[in-house]
């Protein structure tokens, strides 16, 4: 006998002894809505050929028994797949584990607004493992095994041999700050020249003059990008590139850290250091403390990014903000319009530079 209904099934059995969870099925809300199997299953798939009526009794009666659709057997019939594939960072089995690495600390931001805007669409994300043929073809293959409805990609090296597979492969896909573009493929990124070329310009309104870098790496697109935007800023003021107080870091915090005390040990007469990201300040702020030098009376120093961590470093760290809500709710939104067979732009987002007490006019 029923003892008790839950959210999602029920308890069946007697009011002693063991007791056995059931889940509700399509049968049971169709009996008690008064409608077929085929038309419970119209009105949960989102089909428009139904009365207003109809399909409010039929999701009062899907309350009412706790009724989940089972996403996968819907795949297999033949219904709109509700499942978005999420891949991001390098060509690697263990993708998931990244996401510990300090380099990607602001992406963290980014994924939890993509979680955000597509379960409010409806929609799950599923991490597929790699294949053991970890191969591009394989990955595609794995992808379509699954049944997704697209892809969202974040932050794939330009080596990464997925990014032209999902291009070739027509599934809807959108790049995060990932140059990849077809068909059913477009991307979302931030504004990186002219983010890099306003904080060069801010220091430059401040009086600094020998302005040092640590980059990230060129074959990057951002990497490229920023390292653009700053030269371009440097050049309108006149002032020549010095490569003597530049550094290429891998964006990692103990890279940039690495990079600070091997450029203070060959010079010491620049007055502001720009990192490339915030977590590579971070690694720049201690190199340039144990050398005893004060942030930013001695040197200022600037990020980018804006992660939740400038706030508290010390001092406050002067950054370029990128909108990572935009970044992840753009890209959701392109996507859900390629899946339904809008073609879709690439998204370049604005920056702006959130200016705190990391900088200050050079010494005397």
């Amino acid at each position: 006998m029923i003892v008790g209904l839950g959210r999602g099934g029920r308890h069946e059995g007697p009011t002693t002894g063991i007791e056995r969870w059931t889940m509700a099925t399509s049968e049971e809300v169709a009996r008690l809505a008064g409608v077929s199997r085929a038309t419970v299953s119209r009105v949960l798939s989102g089909a428009a050929n139904v009365t207003e009526a109809t399909r409010t009794r039929v999701e009062e009666a899907a309350a009412r028994l706790g009724y989940v659709p089972d996403v996968a057997a819907q795949s297999v019939a033949g219904a709109r797949s509700k499942t978005i594939a999420l891949g991001f960072f390098a060509n690697d089995m263990w993708a998931l584990s990244q996401l510990t690495r300090p380099q990607y600390h602001f992406h963290l931001d980014v994924l939890r607004h993509i979680e955000g805007a597509l379960a409010k669409a409806g929609y799950d994300l599923l991490l597929p493992s790699r294949p053991t043929d970890a191969s591009s073809d394989g990955y595609v293959r794995l992808l379509r095994a699954r049944r997704v409805a697209g892809t969202i990609m974040v932050a794939c090296p330009p080596g990464d041999l997925r990014i032209q597979a999902l291009v070739e492969s027509r599934l809807p896909t959108v790049f995060i700050d990932t140059v990849g573009q077809g068909p059913n493929a477009t991307y979302v990124t931030s504004d990186n020249v002219e983010g890099a070329r306003q904080i060069t310009e801010h220091l430059l309104e401040l009086g600094h003059r020998r302005i040092a870098r640590i980059t990230g790496t060129e074959t990057d697109p951002s990497g490229h990008d920023r390292l653009t935007g700053i030269r371009a800023a440097l050049a309108t003021r006149g002032i020549p590139d010095d490569p003597g107080l530049a550094r290429t870091s891998d964006w990692s915090t103990e890279g940039a850290y690495r990079e600070m005390r091997d450029l203070l040990a060959a010079r010491r007469d620049f007055t502001a250091v720009i990192a490339e990201s915030d977590m590579m300040a971070i690694g720049i702020l201690r190199a340039l403390h144990e050398q005893g030098l004060r942030v930013p009376e001695d040197v200022s120093v600037t990020g980018f990014d804006d992660i939740d961590l400038c706030a508290f470093t010390e001092p406050p760290l002067t950054t370029v903000r990128q909108d990572a809500e935009a970044m992840g709710t753009s890209a959701v939104r392109a996507l859900l319009g390629i899946i339904d067979g809008t073609t879709a732009p690439p998204i370049v987002l604005p920056t702006e530079v959130v200016a705190r007490q990391s900088t200050t006019g050079p010494r005397a």
